[in-house]
C-alpha cells in the first residue's frame, strides 16, 4: 500500500482525490485546532518557524521576517500563546555588526532543557554558505533573555530542527553546513547546557546532498536522523550508541522535493511522527511545497499518512517544526505562503 502512495505522490496525483475517506484529520489522529500565528505583521515576509512549551499550555514561537529572505534587515521574531491567544510578534534579534553593516538572520531554534533553561539558536551572515550560529538563552521561560552570543569556531547550532536531550543530559543539535559543492550534515552534541561542544561527523563521505536533519529516539540508545536533500527522497542515517557515531546516510521512501522536514519521538516511545512535502521539486519553490502531510512510524522505515495540513495547487507550506506537549497533544508550525506562520495542533484518537 505504501509503494502505491509513493507512486500516485510522485506522479502528482492528489491522496484526498484517490482515495475515499483520507482527509485533514483521518485515522487515529484528528485537527483540535488551527490558527495563524499573527495578524497585520510588521514584516513582507516570513520563514522558518519554531516553536517550544515553556510551561503548561504556554507556548513560544520564533521565525525570521523582513522584506524578503536573505535582506539585510531581515531579523528574529517571536511570539507568546498564552490561554489560545498569541501575543504581538516581537523583535528578538538583528544581524547588526555595527553602524555601517548588518546582515541577515535566519532559522532560529527555541529548545527548553530538562534543567529548565530555554536555549534561542539562530544563524546571522549573508547566506548559509557564510553564516555563523548565535544564541541566547533564558531562565525564566523567555520573560527575560541573556544578549546574543556568538557560538564558537564552527559550531553552528541546530540548523532548523530541535536538538533533543539524552538521559545523560548530553544534548545533540542536528547541523549542517552548505558550500557552492556541497551539502553535509553533522551532529554538534554539548553535555554541559552549551559550555562546551564536540561535533560528530555523519557518513562525511556519502555521495548525497544533505541538511537540516531531524532526530528520532528509539530503544537501547538507537538514533536516527531524517533528512533533507537533493536527492528527491528523505535520507536517514542511524546510531547504535546515542549518537557518538553514525552509520551511511541512505534513501528513505519519503519524497523531499528539497524543503526542510521535521519530526519528533512521541513520549510513548514507540511512535515516531513526521511532517513533510510529499511531493518531488518543481522549477518554482512554490511548486513542490504545496502539498504537507503527518506521517507516523513504529520503526523509522514505514511510514504510514495520518493527516493532510495543506493540499493545494500552488504555494508554499513548508519547513515545519513540530513538539508534542506535556498534554499529549501535537503542535505544529510553518510557513504558510511566506507571508504567515500557521499553527496546528493535532490529538491522538487511541
Amino acid at each position: 500500500m505504501k509503494k502505491l502512495l509513493v507512486s500516485l505522490l510522485a506522479s502528482g496525483i492528489s491522496l484526498v482525490a484517490t482515495l475515499p475517506g483520507f482527509s485533514q484529520t483521518s485515522g487515529s489522529w484528528k485537527k483540535v485546532s488551527q490558527e495563524m500565528v499573527f495578524e497585520n505583521p510588521p514584516f513582507k515576509e516570513c520563514h522558518a518557524s519554531t516553536i517550544e512549551e515553556v510551561q503548561p499550555n504556554e507556548f513560544l514561537a520564533a521565525w525570521f521576517g523582513g522584506p524578503h529572505e536573505k535582506h539585510k534587515d531581515v531579523g528574529i521574531w517571536t511570539a507568546t500563546q498564552k490561554n489560545g491567544q498569541w501575543s504581538k510578534p516581537q523583535l528578538m534579534a538583528e544581524g547588526i555588526i555595527n553602524k555601517d553593516l548588518r546582515y541577515p538572520c535566519w532559522n532560529p531554534v527555541l529548545f527548553k532543557a530538562r534543567e529548565g533553561k530555554l536555549f534561542l539558536f539562530y544563524k546571522v551572515g549573508p547566506s548559509p554558505q557564510e553564516w555563523w550560529g548565535m544564541v541566547r538563552t533564558s531562565d525564566d521561560n523567555g520573560q527575560t533573555w541573556t544578549q546574543p552570543e556568538r557560538l564558537p569556531d564552527g559550531i553552528l547550532g541546530p540548523i532548523k530542527n530541535k536538538p533533543i536531550q539524552l538521559a545523560n543530559g548530553d544534548i545533540l543539535c542536528p547541523s549542517s553546513t552548505e558550500t557552492k559543492e556541497r551539502w553535509k550534515t553533522h551532529i554538534e552534541r554539548t553535555p554541559d547546557l552549551g559550555k562546551t561542544w564536540e561535533k560528530v561527523a555523519v557518513d562525511p563521505g556519502t555521495a548525497f546532498d544533505v541538511i537540516q536533519p531531524s532526530i528520532l529516539q528509539y530503544p537501547n540508545n538507537r538514533l536516527q536522523i531524517l533528512c533533507r536533500s537533493k536527492n528527491d527522497r528523505i535520507v536517514e542515517a542511524w546510531s547504535n550508541d546515542g549518537g557518538k557515531t553514525w552509520g551511511q546516510l541512505a534513501k528513505t521512501e519519503l519524497l523531499n522535493p528539497n524543503s526542510g522536514t521535521d519530526a519528533v519521538t512521541l513520549k510513548n516511545g514507540t511512535t515516531q511522527l513526521l511532517v513533510y512535502n510529499p511531493t518531488l521539486r518543481g522549477k518554482q519553490w512554490d511548486n513542490g511545497r504545496q502539498k504537507l502531510h503527518v506521517a507516523t512510524s513504529r520503526d523509522g522505515k514505514s511510514w504510514t499518512d495520518v493527516a493532510v495540513l495543506e493540499d493545494k495547487e500552488r504555494g508554499e507550506f513548508s519547513y515545519p517544526a513540530v513538539i508534542q506537549a506535556q498534554d499529549g497533544k501535537v503542535h505544529i508550525t510553518y510557513t504558510w505562503d511566506r507571508k504567515n506562520v500557521n499553527h496546528v495542533v493535532l490529538e491522538s484518537t487511541r
